[in-house]
């Protein structure tokens, strides 16, 4: 029986469910619970799955909290999934009997591939569909808030416009054409916009490839610099937090959540954005301290905000951030970003096989 070694991560936490039969029932039946509203046959789809990949199931599958978990749990390992854990030449010493690395995700920064390679090791990459739906969220809230088309819609006729505060001017078509004739203010457009992606890993990249063909300029930080021939490859630039904050059109917040990143967008962040900057944020709600961005909203000096994700999951009913809602430049979801439950079953059926073509294949 093969045993798996995977970094901690919510979605990886669906793979026992797949391959180890010792996983606990209410495990099973929390995983079947998160697919049921899309895929209602999951555990169907998980026996249909194990059939195509002989040998791979059953597995164990055990986990790595920490780098030094994973070096002392590697000696039994015929395959590991990472994501941010090393793999490197003395991780791989310690790997007397793996067979492949499997990143879950594409930027393999944390995997020596050339040790990897002198081993005999196969190195596997993963474009996360996920990962894909989350960039599409926040250009398409960009979109929403640039285009008003959240308060805009369904206010067609003159007497909705008129309720709604809108002044419908007359038509004068011998001199004029008749479009926005509902006089909207302040619309947009992506077009020659500066936005600054705060994070710049696997879905803060995905958005820079997305911006680029609306004609946006993308400025990003994170702690570490791209080498040039990646930033040229993604057509962005680093600059400074504080930089990016004042010269930004649209902001988007992407990082993981930890001790370093809670609160990275605090009030001394936010009293130096440019003034009507749109904030966009689909990782983690805690990245950005919920009192100076409610002070930010007050005080005007946001120009928009959509938050696809929430400090408290559902809300709860005094959260001050509800006093925006039906505000015309603030768009509030429920954490709906990564799409269809199909997504992440695309991203670990092909994480599966590729473990099984280097573990039983």
């Amino acid at each position: 029986m093969p045993t798996l070694l995977l970094e901690e991560d919510h979605f990886l936490k669906i793979v026992p469910v797949i391959l180890d039969p010792a996983t606990p029932a209410a495990h099973q039946r929390a995983v079947a619970d998160f697919f049921a509203h899309d895929v209602p046959d999951f555990l169907g789809w998980c026996e249909r799955l194990r059939a195509r990949i002989p040998g791979l199931y059953p597995a164990t599958v055990a986990w790595a909290k920490d780098q030094a978990d994973f070096l002392a749990k590697l000696p039994t390992a015929d395959g590991v999934v990472v994501e941010s854990l090393e793999v490197d030449r003395a991780a791989l010493a310690a790997a007397t009997q793996l067979k492949i690395v499997q990143k879950f995700g594409t930027i393999g920064a944390n995997i020596d591939q050339a040790a990897c390679a002198e081993r005999g090791l196969a190195v596997a990459f993963l474009h996360r569909h996920v990962n894909v739906a989350v960039a599409e969220q926040c250009i398409a809230l960009m979109l929403a808030l640039a285009k008003r088309i959240c308060p805009l819609n369904g206010l067609v006729e003159r007497g909705a416009l008129v309720a709604a505060g809108y002044d419908v001017r007359p038509r004068a078509s011998a001199y004029i054409g008749y479009s926005n004739f509902a006089r909207v203010a302040g619309l947009r457009t992506l077009y020659g916009a500066t936005l600054g992606i705060v994070g710049f890993g696997e879905v803060g990249r995905e958005i820079a490839r997305r911006a680029a063909p609306f004609g946006m300029e993308t400025q990003y930080f994170q702690r570490r610099r791209l080498p040039e021939p990646d930033e040229q490859a993604l057509s962005a630039h680093f600059v400074p937090l504080h930089d990016l904050m004042a010269r930004s059109d649209y902001i988007v917040v992407q990082l993981p959540l930890n001790g370093a990143t809670r609160g990275i967008i605090d009030a001394q962040v936010l009293r130096g954005v440019k003034p009507g900057a749109v904030l966009i944020n689909c990782a983690r709600a805690e990245l950005i301290d919920r009192d100076a961005l409610v002070a930010a909203l007050e005080a005007g000096r946001l120009g928009g905000l959509a938050l696809d994700v929430g400090y408290d999951e559902p809300a709860q009913p005094d959260d001050p951030l509800l006093k925006f809602r039906g505000k015309p430049n603030v768009i509030l979801t429920p954490h709906t970003a990564i799409a269809a439950r199909h997504n992440a079953l695309s991203d670990l059926e092909r994480l599966c096989v590729n473990l099984w073509r280097a573990i039983a294949g």
